[in-house]
């Protein structure tokens, strides 16, 4: 897996926890379907503005492998958004110049929504303005002990020697193997914890927590994100110095 430039004020990846669609419903006395019809709104003007921004990589949590516990009535209508926001909003997306990819635990899908994956995953392929990693069914521990299932195969198969197994390999089996691991992590909505989300890939991660509802997080307040991101300074284990020496040269 490829870091990215630590000298870099805008981020080569950004990975968002989407959080409050929710609370903000009900804050509103309307049902929580309402609030994530209105959530879907938010994730197109983020994509739009951080692609804008010179963002190459936005890997959104949709739906967590937790999330099948939330009550069936919530999850249905949250399948039926996945759906129909495909459906609606790809060959725009597409037009655009975006990758959509989903990674996560597919086969609880209905085949339709399937199908409909697989689809826009096929027609958008080869866009390179921004490629958007959609994390549907996803947890972070299942990404590593589903990683952990192919390189055991593989020793199994005698395709692989215990001794070749290092980090670099272990990465290569995870879902965003081809991506660079994110430069900056966004969670909504008040909780501060990443959930399971990209537990390996954060390891170095920046972390940006706002108390703003998902459907309120403007163009203001992603903004507000990439200046807090610009700010740091990311070390990796070296002393401040050092990095400033490293840039100046």
């Amino acid at each position: 897996m490829v870091s990215a430039d630590t000298g870099n004020s805008i981020p080569a990846h950004i990975c968002i926890i989407m959080d409050g669609n929710g609370r903000w419903a009900t804050k509103r006395l309307m049902p929580r379907s309402y609030g994530h019809k209105k959530g879907v709104e938010t994730t197109r003007s983020a994509v739009e503005y951080f692609a804008k921004a010179g963002v190459k990589h936005l890997t959104l949590f949709a739906f967590s492998s937790e999330n099948w516990n939330r009550p069936v009535d919530e999850v249905n209508t949250l399948m039926e958004l996945f759906l129909t926001s495909l459906k609606k909003n790809t060959d725009e997306l597409n037009d655009k110049g975006i990758r959509i990819r989903f990674i996560g635990d597919r086969s609880a899908f209905s085949q339709k929504l399937r199908d409909q994956i697989s689809s826009t995953e096929s027609l958008t392929q080869n866009n390179q303005t921004l490629n958007l990693n959609i994390a549907a069914n996803y947890g972070g521990q299942w990404d590593i002990i589903n990683a952990l299932q192919i390189i055991t195969a593989k020793l199994e198969n005698g395709e692989l020697d215990s001794e070749n197994i290092d980090q670099s390999l272990f990465e290569s089996q995870l879902s965003l193997a081809d991506t660079p691991e994110p430069d900056l992590f966004i969670r909504t909505g008040g909780e501060q914890r990443i959930s399971n989300f990209l537990i390996w890939q954060l390891a170095y991660t920046e972390l940006f927590f706002t108390d703003v509802l998902w459907p309120d997080f403007t163009t203001r307040e992603m903004q507000a994100a990439l200046d807090e991101y610009a700010r740091r300074q990311r070390r990796y284990g070296k002393t401040g110095d050092q990095i400033v020496g490293e840039m100046q040269c």
